[in-house]
């Protein structure tokens, strides 16, 4: 017997006005035949090994209801790319789910298409209530969080902390949602956050209608002397303002954008009181450092510290309390 949860009241909301609306609606041959194929898509969902939950009815329902959202990611837009085994593999039950809640809460309109698949996540390119968002979905099938329990332990703000994976997971995705808002808040140049649910983190899009902004380290910066200047004042402002380190500081984590560097992929970011917190920071400089030496810069890591934790900052100030 299914359990009646919170949002299973929520599926029935305008499902009549909907079919109503469907009855009604003038549809051409083109978009008959789109239709049509996005059909046959959803029942091979259906019938494929992973997705037996689908044919349940509330799923169903709730399938129903965010479909036209997720069609950009369907096959049904222009950026035709999903087979059912990475569906199987990115949109399993629970992030559906957290993606309906996201969709009700106005954070996700639709999923356009990828701009970034790792280890961890994939990233999709979406709309929101205000305009372009970027979609990070984090893995639920794998393991490698494990490997990331370093930076969770030891921050109080996640105590009591558990091993089951999913648990891992969702405490990783909360863990960078609170860590992005953290450094928005000093002023620091991050994506913004803008909402999270478990496993999905929905934040601002760096980039163009057809392609995210480039990483640093895949751009040639005219004026390295001024991108280096930035970043240190960023860690600086970090360390002795938010009271935070990075964690993995690399032009890999650094995107490219209007002419800036913005920092990206502060899940790791760990607060000042965590044992490795300092060994943490010394590892950032000495990437920074490595990064303007490939760029022609005469700096080392013993000046690059220094600034970091001496820096005059008495002009930063905090946007708004946490």
């Amino acid at each position: 017997m299914v359990r009646h949860t919170e949002w299973d009241d929520e599926l029935s909301k305008d499902t009549k006005q909907r079919r109503n609306n469907r009855k009604h609606r003038k549809v051409s041959a083109d978009q008959a035949h789109l239709d049509n194929e996005s059909s046959e898509f959803i029942k091979s969902l259906n019938s494929s090994k992973g997705s037996e939950w689908m044919s349940e009815k509330k799923y169903k329902r709730m399938f129903t209801e965010i479909e036209e959202g997720l069609s950009g990611v369907l096959g049904d837009g222009p950026f035709e790319w999903v087979d059912r085994r990475v569906f199987d593999a990115v949109f399993d039950r629970l992030t559906l789910m957290s993606l309906y809640k996201l969709m009700k809460s106005g954070a996700i309109d639709t999923l356009d298409f990828p701009i970034a698949r790792g280890k961890e996540a994939h990233v999709f390119h979406g709309t929101g209530e205000f305009g372009p968002v970027a979609v990070k979905i984090f893995h639920t099938s794998n393991a490698v969080f494990k490997n990331l329990i370093q930076y969770i332990e030891g921050d109080p703000r996640f105590g009591g902390l558990k091993r089951r994976h999913r648990d891992l997971v969702d405490i990783w995705v909360r863990k960078e949602f609170r860590n992005l808002s953290r450094l928005a808040k000093w002023g620091l140049s991050v994506p913004k956050p803008i909402g999270v649910h478990k496993n999905v983190l929905v934040m601002e899009y760096l980039g163009t209608a057809e392609a995210p902004s480039p990483r640093l380290r895949d751009v040639k910066v005219l004026n390295p002397e001024v991108v280096y200047d930035d970043l240190v004042e960023f860690l600086a402002v970090t360390w002795q303002k938010a009271k935070m380190v990075h964690g993995d500081f690399s032009p890999y984590n650094i995107m490219w954008h209007d002419d800036k560097p913005i920092v990206i992929d502060v899940g790791q970011s760990v607060v000042q009181s965590h044992p490795k917190s300092q060994e943490f920071l010394v590892r950032d400089a000495t990437r920074l450092v490595e990064w303007a030496n490939k760029n022609g810069l005469d700096v080392t890591l013993a000046e690059t510290m220094y600034d970091i934790l001496e820096m005059d900052l008495s002009h930063i100030s905090i946007a708004e309390e946490e």
